[in-house]
C-alpha cells in the first residue's frame, strides 16, 4: 500500500485479491441491510400496519437514494482507473469532485422528500392511519439524506483505492448505534415513553449521522485516504461530464427498478391488502442475502478489472469473472434451497404475527427460484462497470423491470398475489440470461 492509501491490483494472486476485496464490501452492504432489518424487527412487534407504513417508506427512500450511485459508483471505476494509469493526482481530483456532486444532490433529495411526503406517500392505496405513519417516519429519514450521500460517495472512494475493510468498520459502529436505540426510541426505557415509528426513524438518522462523522474524522487523520483530499471543491466540466456519463447509468438502472418496485406495491396492495406491501417490503429486504452478496463481488471485481484495464491487463480481468461466478452460483444455490423449504420460518423472525408470516413465505417460495439468475446479473454488471461501459447493463435492465407491471397486469387477475411474485421471478430470470449472454457477444465482437 503507497503512501496515499491505495492498493495495486495489477499483480499477485486473482483470487485472493477478490476475496480481499469482495468479503468488506459484502459485510458492509449485510450493515446497511441490517439497519433497515433491526426497523422491521422492531417493528414488526408494533404490528402488520405500521410494518406495511415503513415497508412502503423504504421503496421511496430506495429510489431516492439510488441516485447516490452516481458519485459513489463513478468515485470507484475513476479513481480505480486513475490507479492503474498511475495517476494518483487524478484520482485526488476525482474523489473532490464526487464528494461535491453528492452533497449537492443528497441536500435537494432531503427538502423534496420533506416537503413533499404526503404526496408522495399519497401514491400508495393505504389506510389513512397507515398513510399517517408513513408520512411522518419518510420526513424524520428525510433529513439524514445527505449524511447518506455522503458516507455512500466516501464509500465509493475507499473501494476505489482497493481499501475496502475502512468502510466495514465503521458502517458496524452505525450499526451498533441503531441496534442500541431502537428498542429504546421505539417502546421507550425506565420513564421515558417510547416514540414508535417515530423512534424508529430517529435512530436511522442518528445512525447515519454517526457514520458520517466517522468517515470524517478518518479520512482526515494523517493516515486519510488519497492525501486527505478537499471534500469541497468547484466542479469542473471535464470531471462531471465523466462522473455523470459513468455514474448516472447505474444510478437510472437502480432508480427505475426502485420505480418499477413502487408500481409492483401498488399492484400488490390492490390484490394483498396492506399484506401484499408488507410481503413484498419485508420480503425483498430478506432477499437482500442474495443481492448483498452478488453485488460485494460485482463491486470488487469492477474496481479489479478497472485497476488491470486500465493498466493493459484484460487476461487477469477475465480470470477474475471466471472465478466470481463460481463462487456466486454456488451460494445462489444455498439461498435457492433455503428459500423453498424455509421460507416461511425465515420470514417469521421478522414478521412473527401468523397471517403475515404465511403471506412472507409465499412471497419468498416464488422468489426462490429466481436467486441464481440475481447472482448472474449482478457478476457480469461489475465486467461492465469495470471497463467503464455502464449504459449496455443499465438498458437490459430498465427494459426487462419495466416488462413486471404488464406481466403483474396479466397474472394477478388469474393467480392473484401470487401473480404480481411471478412476474418479478420472471423479469429477473431474463435479466440474468440476456446480461450474461450478451456480456459475452460483446466480448468476442471485441466492442468492449
Amino acid at each position: 500500500m503507497s503512501q496515499s492509501g491505495v492498493k495495486d491490483l495489477t499483480q499477485g494472486k486473482i483470487y485472493k485479491q477478490l476475496i480481499q476485496l469482495a468479503l468488506p464490501i459484502m459485510a458492509t452492504g449485510f450493515i446497511q441491510m441490517a439497519y433497515t432489518l433491526t426497523d422491521m424487527a422492531w417493528i414488526g412487534r408494533l404490528g402488520s400496519r405500521e410494518l406495511a407504513a415503513i415497508g412502503g417508506v423504504g421503496i421511496i427512500i430506495w429510489i431516492t437514494s439510488s441516485m447516490a450511485l452516481i458519485a459513489k459508483t463513478a468515485a470507484e471505476i475513476t479513481i480505480a482507473q486513475s490507479i492503474g494509469n498511475r495517476d494518483l493526482n487524478r484520482a485526488k481530483k476525482y474523489a473532490s469532485q464526487t464528494v461535491t456532486i453528492s452533497a449537492l444532490l443528497g441536500v435537494g433529495i432531503a427538502v423534496l422528500l420533506i416537503a413533499s411526503a404526503p404526496t408522495i406517500v399519497s401514491f400508495y392505496k393505504l389506510e389513512a392511519d397507515v398513510a399517517a405513519i408513513a408520512i411522518d417516519y419518510l420526513r424524520i429519514v428525510g433529513l439524514g439524506i445527505p449524511f447518506y450521500y455522503l458516507s455512500y460517495t466516501f464509500f465509493g472512494v475507499y473501494n476505489g483505492t482497493g481499501r475496502t475493510t475502512i468502510p466495514f468498520y465503521l458502517m458496524s459502529t452505525g450499526l451498533v448505534c441503531n441496534v442500541i436505540l431502537d428498542p429504546i426510541l421505539i417502546f421507550g426505557v425506565g420513564g421515558f415513553e417510547g416514540l414508535g415509528t417515530k423512534g424508529a426513524a430517529l435512530a436511522t438518522l442518528s445512525s447515519q449521522v454517526s457514520v458520517f462523522t466517522l468517515f470524517v474524522w478518518k479520512m482526515k487523520r494523517p493516515d486519510g485516504i488519497l492525501d486527505r483530499f478537499s471534500y469541497f471543491v468547484k466542479l469542473k466540466k471535464e470531471y462531471v461530464l465523466k462522473i455523470f456519463k459513468i455514474g448516472a447509468p447505474i444510478a437510472l438502472m437502480n432508480g427505475f427498478f426502485a420505480v418499477i418496485n413502487f408500481s409492483i406495491a401498488r399492484i400488490a396492495s390492490e390484490y394483498g391488502g396492506h399484506l401484499g406491501v408488507m410481503s413484498q417490503a419485508t420480503g425483498s429486504q430478506i432477499e437482500g442475502i442474495t443481492f448483498i452478496a452478488s453485488q460485494g463481488f460485482s463491486v470488487a471485481l469492477g474496481t479489479f478489472v478497472a485497476q488491470n484495464y486500465a493498466s493493459g491487463k484484460p487476461d487477469r480481468a477475465k480470470k477474475a469473472y471466471r472465478y466470481i461466478l463460481t463462487t456466486l452460483l454456488s451460494f445462489g444455490i444455498v439461498i435457492t434451497i433455503a428459500f423453498l423449504n424455509w421460507g416461511e420460518e425465515i420470514f417469521g423472525i421478522f414478521v412473527p404475527e401468523p397471517v403475515a408470516k404465511a403471506a412472507g413465505g409465499e412471497y419468498l417460495y416464488v422468489m426462490a427460484f429466481c436467486q441464481v439468475f440475481m447472482m448472474l446479473e449482478t457478476a457480469t454488471l461489475g465486467m461492465w462497470n469495470g471497463y467503464g461501459k455502464t449504459m449496455p447493463p443499465a438498458i437490459i435492465s430498465m427494459v426487462l423491470n419495466f416488462a413486471r407491471i404488464p406481466l403483474a397486469l396479466w397474472l394477478a387477475p388469474v393467480m392473484g398475489i401470487k401473480g404480481v411474485w411471478l412476474s418479478i421471478t420472471i423479469s429477473a430470470t431474463l435479466k440474468g440470461i440476456v446480461s450474461a449472454v450478451y456480456w459475452r457477444v460483446a466480448g468476442q465482437k471485441g466492442d468492449l
